[in-house]
């Protein structure tokens, strides 16, 4: 399995892909880059369709199925159900989520309205596996993990294959780049598609602190899992423990993991909106929370961070608003 993600698979899917997904742009503040000494880009996959990276995932791995596969079953807490659904709607296919019940209803209304067929649990005392296995069974469906796939994952590189020409039209080479992650398929796929081009380039996760799954599992060379009745603000990356797939890649490809607060994710996203003008959710800007806030030096460095997506509830964003920085 772990041979099928390669540059190779993710430039594929970036052709067969690019007729559906939206090329986002790195954007950069030189009022940021001042502030911080560094030169700062951000890739805005909140501008993705459905507002998240998972939607190029979601196409990818429904391009490569046989056009007889008509039902597709997927769980997540928002931003991959969105990109199922979507992708489902405009290939023709039929598009069961498995939600946990407390999803912010900015991703329970973003999937139900492309016409998926919500199904909720309660995602501290039931497993969305269990009962999204079970019920793939039930309706013949095709069932599309969040992150633990290949088609996925090379799905998710074709972030990274945006950054690599972007940075090779602009003469312009990576000191250091930060992704969001959460059960790891983009960063698996990003870090297999930049390491292809910049062997050297440290590349890190970064994460809620309460969520620290691969954190753990890097250091414990292992795959570990976390405490899940813990809460945290960034509800897109509240994965238990890494997929057996992107942690053998990421166990390669990573220099570490960093960890931050709920609070500076909040302050990370009213950086995001003073400076960049884009709306991050929490999960979207840890990447640039770490930057931000101290977690590695950015200094006189060229930073390449994932704004990984922007589906928040309006009184989140307005709470981060209110914050100061």
């Amino acid at each position: 399995m772990k041979s099928l993600v390669n540059y190779q698979e993710i430039e594929k899917a970036y052709d067969r892909i690019s007729n559906y997904a939206t090329k986002t742009p790195l954007l950069s503040s030189d009022l940021l880059n001042k502030e911080f000494s560094s030169n700062i880009f951000i890739k805005a996959e909140n501008l993705q369709k459905i507002g998240a990276f998972k939607f190029r995932g979601a196409i990818n791995s429904i391009l490569k199925l046989d056009d007889d596969k008509k039902n597709i079953l997927a769980w997540s807490s928002g931003n991959h159900a969105q990109a199922i659904a979507s992708a489902c709607y405009l290939t023709n296919k039929n598009a069961t989520i498995v939600m946990p019940k407390d999803s912010p209803n900015a991703k329970l209304n973003g999937t139900k309205s492309w016409g998926a067929n919500i199904v909720t649990f309660d995602r501290y005392s039931e497993s969305r596996e269990e009962i999204g296995t079970n019920l793939a069974k039930e309706i013949n469906a095709e069932i599309i993990p969040p992150f633990d796939h290949p088609d996925v994952i090379n799905g998710q590189g074709t972030v990274g294959y945006e950054i690599i020409n972007d940075f090779k039209k602009n003469n312009l080479i990576p000191d250091l780049v930060l992704c969001c992650c959460g059960g790891g398929g983009l960063i698996a796929g990003v870090s297999t598609a930049i390491k292809s081009q910049y062997s050297n380039v440290p590349i890190y996760a970064v994460e809620p602190e309460y969520y620290n799954d691969t954190y753990l599992s890097l250091r414990d060379n292992k795959i570990t899992e976390v405490d899940v009745s813990k809460k945290s603000i960034c509800d897109s990356l509240l994965a238990s423990k890494p997929g057996e797939l992107t942690f053998s890649i990421n166990k390669e490809n990573l220099s570490g993991s960093l960890l931050v607060s709920d609070l500076e994710a909040l302050k990370a996203m009213k950086y995001a909106f003073q400076y960049f003008k884009i709306i991050l959710e929490p999960g979207g800007a840890v990447a640039l929370a770490s930057a931000l806030f101290n977690k590695i030096d950015i200094k006189n460095k060229t930073v390449v961070i994932i704004a990984s997506g922007g589906n928040v509830d309006p009184d989140i964003f307005e709470k981060s608003l209110k914050i100061s920085i």
